[in-house]
């Protein structure tokens, strides 16, 4: 394996880059689509009993039997793996971060409520903050579906990525270079994992005083 790792650093590298760039796009994308959506389900009860049964309802769907349909929607190209991952990765970001909404302390609503606070002020300086460890625990989860998401695309769409030089190599009967490839593609979605727990551990020792 090191000797296919060395004979095609470039074309594993440039392949990987492929991988981990869409990935991180797609979990970027679902963040914050997710955490709007998640602010929209925060804002009382009765819109989560509407809204929430449906996109409970989404997520039961098998993801992988949806994917020719992305094909056929979006074509093969990067924007059918992003939209795929993205399918992929958004539903734990949405949960983990309206339960962090939801469950910010009362007290520091009430607090909100006496200086006057407005609602965009109440989200972003005390509910947003307060729900990052629930936030990241999904963004965690996120991370691993985004790598998914787009490893299925590249083997669907067959174009580029370390997905495609999986199935490139298994076609051919290259077994130390599907080899290298899965080991690559674990090692990557490793660093987007550990990212968002870097990312994580910045920014809730930043608010950490409200969060504790």
């Amino acid at each position: 394996m090191l000797d296919v790792l060395l004979t095609h650093t470039a074309l594993l590298r440039e392949h990987g880059w492929a991988t981990i760039s869409d990935a991180g796009l797609a979990l970027l994308l679902s963040t914050v689509i997710g955490i709007a959506i998640a602010f929209v389900l925060s804002l009382g009860m009765k819109v989560r009993e509407a809204l929430m049964p449906n996109l409970v309802l989404v997520e039961l769907i098998p993801k992988i039997a949806l994917a020719p349909l992305f094909v056929i929607w979006l074509g093969t190209g990067m924007e059918m793996r992003l939209a795929y991952a993205f399918f992929l990765s958004i539903f734990p970001i949405v949960v983990a971060a309206t339960a962090g909404l939801v469950n910010t302390d009362p007290g520091l609503l009430r607090l909100c409520q006496s200086v006057r606070a407005s609602a965009w002020q109440t989200f972003f300086y005390v509910r947003l903050p307060y729900s990052l460890p629930m936030m990241f625990s999904g963004l965690k989860i996120a991370s691993t579906m985004a790598v998914i998401g787009v490893v299925v695309g590249e083997f669907i769409t067959g174009s580029r990525g370390l997905g495609y030089i999986i199935m490139f190599a298994s076609s051919q009967m290259e077994g130390a270079l599907m080899l290298t490839g899965v080991v690559l593609l674990a090692a990557l979605g490793s660093l987007l994992y550990v990212s968002v727990v870097g990312l994580e551990r910045l920014i809730t020792g930043r608010f950490g005083r409200l969060t504790s």
